[in-house]
């Protein structure tokens, strides 16, 4: 058994030590707002949050995220900077497919948390590697700003 803290609630779960962290996310405890894109740390669409670090859950064992704060789309979503994200994103209209979002979302969050004014530079460094095939990242990047100053109107 191995003790995860997920969005705040602690619980055991039965898992092979070695199985990607996204897979318990999504198949254990039911939190689907994580995605799967490529499974190699390629895409960014699996990023959450380990102790505050945007990290790729579909390369990260569980065992690595044992006695550790995991933080998903939807535990954002509850915190006062997530709010602040998600409705720069919806006031800036960022998604299209969509598909990427929580990915790119808890990307920007973790660099607000680390720069909460980031230049372009910061933005771009930050975001390097969460792949959106709609390809708005201006949007992304003026959402992220608008979120630096405070949020949606």
């Amino acid at each position: 058994m191995i003790t995860l803290t997920v969005n705040g609630k602690a619980t055991q779960i039965d898992a092979d030590p070695g199985t990607p962290l996204l897979w318990v996310i999504r198949d254990h405890l039911q939190l689907t707002g994580t995605k799967y894109g490529c499974g190699m740390s390629l895409c960014g669409a699996c990023t959450v949050h380990l102790d505050g670090k945007a990290i790729r859950s579909c390369v990260t064992p569980v065992s690595a995220a044992s006695g550790r704060q995991v933080t998903t789309i939807e535990g954002l979503a509850e915190s006062l900077l997530g709010k602040k994200v998600q409705a720069a994103w919806q006031d800036v209209d960022v998604p299209q497919c969509g598909y990427c979002q929580s990915g790119q979302i808890m990307a920007a969050a973790a660099l607000l948390q680390a720069h909460p004014h980031p230049s372009d530079a910061q933005i771009t460094a930050a975001m390097e590697g969460n792949l959106c095939r709609c390809g708005t990242y201006n949007r992304i990047r003026d959402a992220i700003h608008k979120a630096a100053r405070g949020g949606a109107k």
